[in-house]
């Protein structure tokens, strides 16, 4: 292993797929050690029932040229956070980099349903699994990450906090989870502030997930055959630009300078400098505040 992360160890929760997998891939490949979780596995699935498997995930990180480290957990259960993180501690006696990607919520909103017509109870389970499992997973690893100085928890949400402040979210479950991390990480900041650790929220733009790239009938080196359908689509970015996103913040000896900041992907490359895998630097929030939102033709042109 080489690279700007040799030697640092980071906990990805919830990297089987999208954006957690783009992020694992690029630590990989800053040289990080990586342990990755979720539920899905090549022996079991999870109510998702996608192909994608968290050992997969650990094996793109390792090719990237850092290890990955597979251990299947649900974040719901704090015994097997707790076992997740004493296996961290046991093997590595540190933690440098906690990535909250704990999601699992697509499957359970309803698009601009109020909440007196949403089926309650996947409401409850979109934000337990959205908000609970982020406060369990840091409960539990933040002793470990605060042994050493310089530590840094990054919390993957959907929107910056000026966009989500002034809009409205899909639903009152959707919104209230992502508002909600965006609020942990604010949290966080003081509290891990004054240790010597460094706590962000972070969110991508419209994310090229498997999951997305199968709702628009394409695949990532076709991507833009979906625009005909989707025009706004040409914003987009793979999932691992928020990767690179999260390596260069890991690598910074300065990040501390973002304490419980709202990041966003575009905005960090604009400040770090690094691309997508095409070469180009989506900007999507402020996309879709001047042309989506405001009802122009789509047209990406100055913002990629």
């Amino acid at each position: 292993m080489s690279g700007p992360l040799e030697n640092k160890v980071a906990l990805v929760a919830g990297a089987t797929r999208g954006a957690g997998r783009g992020i694992a891939v690029e630590l990989g490949a800053a040289g990080a050690t990586v342990y990755v979780t979720g539920r899905t596995t090549r022996l079991r699935r999870s109510e998702y029932d996608r192909p994608e498997t968290v050992e997969d995930t650990a094996d793109l990180v390792t090719a990237a040229g850092g290890r990955g480290i597979a251990v299947p957990t649900d974040h719901l259960d704090p015994a097997q956070v707790a076992a997740l993180v004493d296996r961290i501690a046991a093997e590595q006696d540190r933690l440098d980099l906690l990535v909250n990607d704990i999601w699992g919520g697509e499957r359970l909103f309803e698009w601009d349903t109020p909440v007196w017509e949403h089926d309650l109870g996947n409401g409850l389970r979109l934000l337990r699994l959205a908000v609970e499992t982020h406060a369990i997973t840091s409960h539990h690893a933040l002793p470990l990450l605060l042994r050493r100085p310089g530590g840094l928890v990054v919390e993957m949400t959907d929107g910056t906090a000026d966009y989500n402040r002034d809009t409205y979210r899909v639903n009152l479950f959707y919104d209230l989870a992502k508002a909600s991390v965006l609020r942990m990480a604010f949290a966080l900041g003081h509290e891990l502030g004054p240790r010597g650790a460094t706590a962000v929220a972070l969110t991508p733009g419209w994310m090229r997930s498997e999951i997305m790239l199968d709702e628009f009938g394409v695949r990532e080196e076709n991507w833009r055959d979906a625009l005909d359908r989707v025009p706004h689509f040409a914003i987009s970015e793979s999932p691992r630009y928020v990767g690179r996103a999260v390596a260069a913040l890991a690598a910074d000896p300065e990040s501390a300078r973002w304490n419980g900041s709202s990041l966003s992907s575009g905005g960090l490359a604009r400040a770090y400098g690094f691309t997508d895998l095409d070469g180009s630097r989506p900007d999507a929030w402020r996309y879709l505040v001047e042309v989506q939102d405001a009802g122009r033709p789509a047209d990406a042109t100055g913002y990629r």
